[in-house]
């Protein structure tokens, strides 16, 4: 065997396989071969942090099989992926394979077409040692953190519990503006909406009150807005002053992860798991349809906001062939970075601009799909022109009071005629207005007051969530999606609808941080920290200083809280069930399987109740309701309530439809078709 090539997951393997040929073995680490051990701290505080790195349980058979590969081959190419994480499973292959550094070569790919595996593969170079120690100090790092602080959090609070660095930051967020909701002491004001028209029976158009020449005035109260509305009863309204122009809507920038993600949640409702776990598979490779297996998409865990020229170039050329060379800016648009910004890799975007979602539809899963089309609109869209919008602003006299107007007509819609950005909040949509001249009087055809109290700030979203995260700084573009569902995993943090909000225990955990570990849990530390780590990443900072210079005082503040720290109690949820043995409300706890109803009796009473969740539909075996339960594994699926005297079950979720043949309810089968069928035993209509 000649060379062989080394990456981590098998379908990429695949794709990079059919580019490479027959003189090449391509063959799949299947992730991390060597990790720190599960049950222990693996690693020495005491002599300059230093990892006891053991192979991963259960692949002694795949080392096996590398190490006799590499054995037989002239040159060994380790291509895991192009970023801190690759970088160190490349050097655990080369550590574990005993292969020398003159031997191992290290090839990235940006996207795995035909263009970016062969120029990968004609630029092989040694293993950056840099990345590799950034990516084992934040490993070290999160693992003295978590090792440490889970057994005190099992004693002072409950077993089972656990704390980490990023983690604990992030939970931090929701939390903290949990409390600004609660603190927040809502006030009362007034606004005074007219609709004005040009002539008696035009088209209305709203206007909003201002004040008078003097500048703004605010309406606190309902008196106060009825004293001005009958000042106004008799009052001319004339158009005082009428400023019209044009403005420039640029286009959004291509994807970064964080934006992907918040994009994604927005439009698509996807969580930034689901979001990743699709554009993995983009990038790694999907089998389309006449042209094989092929990378979709650019490499997804970025923050750049570069593109390649020649993706610029075919950009453009779709640009130009779909829409016209007006749909194209006079100049190249080049996006401004972030000045943290590591700038590593490419935005996303598509490997083959060419290459629309139309075309590969039918190759790609719903999800796929989705994703793709975001990727590539937003894409094509930060190469066209700009928006260009005929604005309009008039101040309306009326009496001694001033309303204002605006709105805008598209002159030109340039980007937006394939993609607009969504938005976490809904703004306030500017209608065109009638023409409208300076003198003209003006038709008051409605006028009222309208109460409003100012709000809160809004609970987190994903989007917002880890739009938050990238803004403090805290983790990196790989770590914002597996820390989002580690907080919900754990229970710290809990969904209603789309918002986040605290638990009980997420909040007696940050208290508890907050009190004893305030850096741990500090916005600021926490960038400081990562951009230390990106200091070791460009060769600028020593990892063990770094960790020596953290531990010093974590230590010390983990014995304090250890003697003076008493054991912490998580107020119990009560919920609306009421035990029928004893009477007494019931409250929601955590067990091993996920929450369960108890009664707070216990030991006295020891009744306990599965949370059930009602969906539609009722059983095709027995006519019972449908009941979503989780599996042991934690998947949801569906079965009949009346379980165990019947024992339906299917992964399939029912709808509101009904077979139109048994009249039965329809299931949403899994999968790449998510078509309706019927489970009714004896019928298996489709629809």
């Amino acid at each position: 065997m000649a060379k062989l090539v080394i990456m981590e997951s098998p379908a990429k393997a695949k794709t990079v396989k059919k580019y490479l040929g027959s003189d090449y073995e391509v063959v799949a680490s299947m992730g991390h071969i060597r990790d720190l051990p599960k049950t222990l701290l693996g690693v020495d505080v005491e002599r300059g942090f230093r990892p006891h790195y053991v192979d991963i349980p259960g692949k002694t058979a795949l080392i096996r099989q590398l190490k006799t590969m590499a054995e037989s081959s002239d040159s060994i190419y380790l291509a895991t992926d192009p970023d801190r994480e690759g970088e160190a499973i490349a050097w655990h292959l080369a550590q574990v394979l005993g292969v020398s550094e003159d031997r191992a070569r290290r090839v990235t790919f940006n996207e795995i077409t035909r263009t970016g595996v062969t120029t990968g593969m004609a630029n092989p170079r040694t293993l950056d040692l840099n990345l590799v120690n950034a990516q084992q100090a934040r490993r070290v790092l999160d693992r003295i953190v978590g090792y440490k602080l889970s057994p005190f959090l099992w004693k002072k609070v409950r077993k089972g519990l656990s704390a980490g660095r990023v983690q604990s930051a992030t939970v931090s967020l929701v939390v903290d503006r949990e409390e600004e909701i609660r603190a927040f002491v809502s006030e009362e004001y007034w606004t005074l909406d007219a609709n004005l028209s040009v002539t008696e029976k035009g088209r209305t158009f709203p206007a909003k009150f201002f004040g008078n020449e003097k500048g703004k005035i605010k309406i606190s109260t309902e008196a106060e807005a009825n004293a001005i509305l009958e000042e106004l009863k008799n009052a001319a309204y004339v158009a005082e002053s009428v400023k019209t122009g044009t403005r420039r809507v640029a286009p959004a920038p291509p994807f970064t992860t964080s934006t992907m993600q918040q994009e994604a949640n927005r439009k698509l409702n996807f969580s930034s798991r689901r979001t990743m776990k699709a554009a993995q598979e983009l990038y790694e490779g999907v089998e389309i349809a006449d042209i094989g297996a092929t990378g979709l998409i650019t490499y997804m865990r970025t923050d750049s906001l570069r593109i390649s020229d020649e993706a610029r170039k075919a950009g453009n050329e779709y640009i130009r062939s779909a829409f016209g060379s007006n749909y194209l800016p006079p100049k190249a648009r080049v996006f401004k970075q972030k000045s943290n910004a590591q700038d590593a890799h490419e935005a996303i975007r598509p490997s083959v601009p060419s290459l629309t979602p139309a075309q590969v539809k039918d190759s790609l899963t719903p999800d796929q799909y989705k994703l793709y089309k975001l990727i590539w609109e937003r894409f094509m869209a930060s190469l066209m022109a700009d928006q260009i919008q005929n604005t309009c602003q008039v101040d309306i006299a009326a009496g001694v009071y001033v309303f204002k107007a605006s709105g805008y007509t598209v002159q030109f819609d340039g980007h937006t005629a394939l993609y607009v950005e969504g938005k976490d909040e809904k703004d306030d949509e500017n209608k065109p207005l009638p023409v409208i001249k300076e003198g003209d009087t003006l038709f008051c055809r409605s006028i009222g007051g309208n109460q409003h109290f100012t709000q809160p700030p809004a609970r987190y979203t994903e989007a917002t969530l880890i739009k938050a995260m990238e803004e403090n700084g805290i983790g990196r573009p790989s770590t914002y999606a597996p820390t989002v569902s580690t907080v919900l995993n754990r229970e710290y943090v809990e969904r209603e609808g789309k918002s986040l909000k605290p638990t009980s225990l997420g909040e007696v955990i940050t208290r508890l941080m907050k009190d004893q570990f305030p850096e741990i849990v500090d916005l600021e530390f926490t960038a400081h920290m990562e951009k230390q780590l990106d200091g070791v990443e460009n060769g600028k900072a020593d990892w063990v200083k770094i960790l020596d210079e953290f531990y010093g005082g974590f230590k010390i503040a983990l014995q304090k809280a250890e003697e003076n720290l008493e054991k912490v109690r998580v107020p119990e949820v009560e919920s609306s069930e009421v035990c029928e043995l004893c009477g007494r409300k019931m409250v929601v706890k955590t067990g091993r399987y996920g929450k369960f109803l108890a009664c707070p009796g216990y030991p006295g009473c020891r009744n306990t109740r599965r949370i059930v969740e009602s969906t539609d539909g009722v059983c095709p075996q027995c006519g019972g309701a449908i009941v979503a339960k989780k599996s042991r594994g934690g998947r949801k699926f569906f079965g009949c309530a009346n379980y165990p005297k019947c024992d339906f079950a299917t992964w399939n979720e029912p709808s509101k439809e009904l077979c139109p043949r048994c009249g039965k309810t329809l299931f949403r089968k899994k999968g790449k078709n998510a078509e309706l069928i019927c489970l009714t035993p004896g019928c298996g209509d489709n629809k």
